[in-house]
């Protein structure tokens, strides 16, 4: 058996394709692929497929990650890469296909930190929104509430840089908490800046890994 980690970036197509549907048309694409996937034991065995972190609806991402495990003891990186490139998915791009240990561990205990391109599609005050900035890392605790659980947004914000856009525009670069347990959203972060979460285009480009 083998173990592969994709780099990938998910585009327009799937944009409004949850999570778990995102699994399936990983398992669809790489049946068509005709990539001998692992599956699991017991009475209901499932592709050993693994994402690394999950992403809301609506959301594209770049430099995204998905470990598959193959029944194959000699196949190449490059094989693996022309089989899954030859046979088109709308809306998953392969970057690159690199071979990982077995005994690695687990993809999402590995990431520590994700990053977003945030941009805002309504005009901004440029500089109200550097003082709006400036205040959130000013403040101590930002309580919100997550599925009927309260928690601090705050540590979780872990880097924001502002970038201005024409027509007075503005892009976000996040860098937030991803751990299990402490995951930083930033349409939640656009809410405690007073902003519309929802006039807002979110691009996840990639995490910080533990090494």
């Amino acid at each position: 058996m083998l173990r592969f980690r994709i780099q990938y970036n998910k585009d327009t197509p799937l944009q409004y394709v949850g999570n778990l549907d995102l699994h399936k048309v990983w398992e669809r694409y790489l049946r068509r692929a005709r990539v001998p996937v692992a599956y699991t034991q017991g009475f209901h065995p499932q592709p050993k497929i693994q994402q690394a972190a999950p992403l809301p609806l609506g959301f594209l991402s770049q430099n995204d990650l998905i470990d598959v495990w193959v029944e194959a003891d000699q196949w190449s990186e490059k094989d693996f890469l022309t089989q899954l490139q030859a046979t088109q998915q709308p809306g998953i791009e392969i970057l690159s296909v690199a071979t990982i240990p077995l005994n690695s561990p687990s993809l999402p205990t590995l990431i520590l930190s994700s990053l977003y391109h945030v941009i805002l599609l309504d005009p901004v005050n440029i500089t109200e929104l550097y003082t709006r900035l400036a205040e959130l890392f000013d403040r101590s605790s930002i309580t919100r509430t997550r599925r009927n659980k309260t928690y601090d947004l705050r540590p979780l914000i872990e880097k924001i840089e502002l970038t201005p856009l024409p027509e007075g525009c503005a892009a976000l670069e996040m860098q937030l908490s991803a751990r299990e347990g402490a995951t930083g959203r930033p349409e939640e972060v656009l809410s405690e800046l007073g902003f519309d979460p929802y006039a807002a285009r979110y691009v996840r480009t990639g995490f910080i890994m533990k090494e």
